[in-house]
């Protein structure tokens, strides 16, 4: 992420907190926008956490058979398509590697079952079912907190990987997984769930005018939802963009509304382009989002408009509670800790300090001491005896040096030997650029559009502003491929300067290089813009790590 990560990470604007969005609400909306029928139904619901992004699998169970065998029945139901996203699972389940738990409470005539357990060196991963009865169709139940405890006391976020309906088991089916593993071969914890939700799926019909630039506020007043606000923003000949904002009368609803805008043409919903972000806190609470549309979408007086969200059915405190004792001891024998101190490429800050190799995935710790605190690269494989997995990469937070994984989930058909062949390619290099170039000289500012260029590091940059409502508008963008963008700017330097709100949220790499920064009640007809930083893109860059047999002399090739 760009706007987004950087304000966060970075904290540049240390002067102000900004309170971190809920990134498992944004991805499960964002899953659920995509999927709605299956969501309803058989579809899995991704979640996101705050420092890494976990793909989805989905556990189902039969309740005889897995009762009385829970690891051949996982096997053997429809494992290739429910956990089509988590592979090393799979191969561990196939291998035989799972821990049977079989334990079950209920509470208030709901049964949760803790059926199966994979434990190994990088992650904990439990399997498990939940019958609340006779189920309305039109509900989902999940629980909104769910953790581990251990012999310590120190409790562990289990994120929910998914949860979806079995008709075959008549009850929800889903797994959690941590990176939490056990200090020794096997520890005895203590899982909690509490706050077992039911929602249901709402509409509400919105009159917007998509020829309009203004603001256009509307009131909602239902559910806990207050009102809506959406701003269009032309963003190129055929995209348009909705901004849209959602307060709350009842502050605790946006835990589960999950709110979006739905454009309707001819009576079907159209699909809304790449890009659009979902969660990210506004300046006073509220849950803002941002999507992105075709022109054509939007015109020819066809279009119409609904606010779609979630809305709380009932809930259930618990908790529900079980003592389990966990292990990783069927993982042993396939488990290969190799330490390295090798640098991500020639004067990089990021050296590469261990790979962790088990039965269900590899990772490659990285110890990530650069100024921006941001890895420099994008795509991330790893080369294993002649095949290729494609990785995730998860980041801690409030580290420095910051540590980061690299996660590849193993195939079941790949052997893996402390003399296999391995190479981290890392691809699609991003640089950081501080912004200590002049600044930006706006002047006559008004109510009409007025736009400019500058060069930035050979790049030409286009700056369009305008007031609105009393609003200074500064939107940057570059016909460039080659120019990643700019991060958030300000007027001013030192203590009195006023920081620009960002109205977009924007994706590092993403090639979508236009930005819009805010500056609210701006007086005066001329300004001096800065910027925080700006990144430049480079796709077709990628650098080369052997971790395996042997580490490669100075660290990376970077091509």
């Amino acid at each position: 992420m760009k706007k987004l990560e950087d304000e966060l990470r970075l904290r540049l604007n240390d002067d102000e907190q900004v309170p971190y969005p809920d990134f498992d609400a944004m991805w499960e909306r964002m899953q659920q926008i995509q999927t709605d029928q299956e969501w309803k139904n058989t579809s899995s619901v991704p979640f996101v956490r705050k420092r890494k992004v976990k793909r989805i699998a989905v556990a189902a169970t039969l309740g005889a058979l897995l009762a009385a065998a829970p690891v051949y029945a996982a096997v053997h139901y429809d494992w290739d398509t429910l956990l089509r996203w988590n592979s090393g699972v799979q191969t561990a389940l196939k291998q035989n590697l799972g821990q049977e738990l079989e334990q079950s409470v209920t509470r208030d005539g709901i049964t949760l079952t803790l059926h199966t357990a994979v434990v190994d060196e990088n992650q904990t991963v439990i399997l498990y079912s939940l019958d609340i009865g006779k189920h309305n169709k039109n509900e989902f139940w999940s629980f909104a907190g769910i953790s581990l405890k251990d012999k310590e006391g120190k409790v562990v976020d289990l994120q929910k990987g998914s949860q979806v309906w079995d008709d075959k088991s008549n009850r929800f089916t889903g797994y959690l997984q941590a990176d939490w593993t056990p200090s020794g071969d096997t520890e005895e914890v203590e899982l909690s769930a509490h706050n077992l939700r039911s929602t249901s799926q709402q509409e509400k019909e919105l009159a917007l005018d998509p020829g309009s630039p203004e603001l256009q506020e509307i009131a909602i007043r239902q559910d806990g939802l207050k009102s809506v606000g959406v701003q269009i923003f032309e963003q190129g000949e055929d995209k348009f963009l909705l901004a849209t904002s959602v307060d709350f009368d009842q502050p605790e609803t946006k835990d589960w509304a999950y709110p979006r805008i739905a454009v309707y043409k001819n009576g079907a919903e159209v699909h809304s382009l790449p890009g659009g972000t979902f969660g990210t806190p506004g300046e006073h609470g509220e849950y803002t989002m941002q999507q992105y549309f075709k022109r054509s979408y939007l015109s020819g007086g066809s279009a119409s408009y609904r606010l779609l969200y979630t809305k709380l059915e009932q809930s259930l405190e618990g908790p529900w509670n079980f003592d389990l004792k966990l292990s990783k001891e069927k993982m042993k024998s396939g488990t290969f800790i190799k330490a390295l101190n090798t640098t991500l490429e020639e004067n990089s800050q990021s050296v590469l300090k261990k790979m962790v190799t088990t039965p269900v995935q590899i990772s490659v710790a990285i110890e990530n001491s650069a100024k921006w605190g941001i890895m420099p690269y994008q795509k991330y494989e790893l080369l294993v005896g002649g095949k290729t997995l494609e990785g995730r990469l998860w980041s801690s937070e409030g580290r420095k040096p910051r540590i980061e994984t690299f996660r590849f989930d193993r195939p079941a058909n790949l052997v893996i030997t402390p003399e296999t062949p391995i190479v981290l390619v890392c691809r699609y290099k991003v640089t950081y650029h501080g912004g200590g170039e002049a600044p930006v000289r706006l002047t006559g500012i008004g109510t009409q559009k007025q736009s400019l260029t500058t060069n930035i590091s050979g790049y030409p940059v286009k700056w369009t502003y305008y007031k609105q409502n009393g609003d200074l508008y500064v939107e940057s963008e570059s016909a460039s491929p080659g120019f990643g963008g700019v991060n958030q700017t300000y007027i001013g330097t030192g203590k009195n300067r006023i920081i620009g709100k960002p109205l977009t949220v924007n994706f590092t790499g993403d090639g979508n290089n236009k930005a819009i920064d805010v500056y609210k009640n701006f007086k005066g007809t001329e300004a001096e813009i800065h910027m925080f930083y700006y990144t430049t893109d480079d796709p077709d860059k990628e650098t080369r790590v052997v971790l395996q047999p042997g580490e490669a002399a100075g660290g990376g090739t970077e091509q």
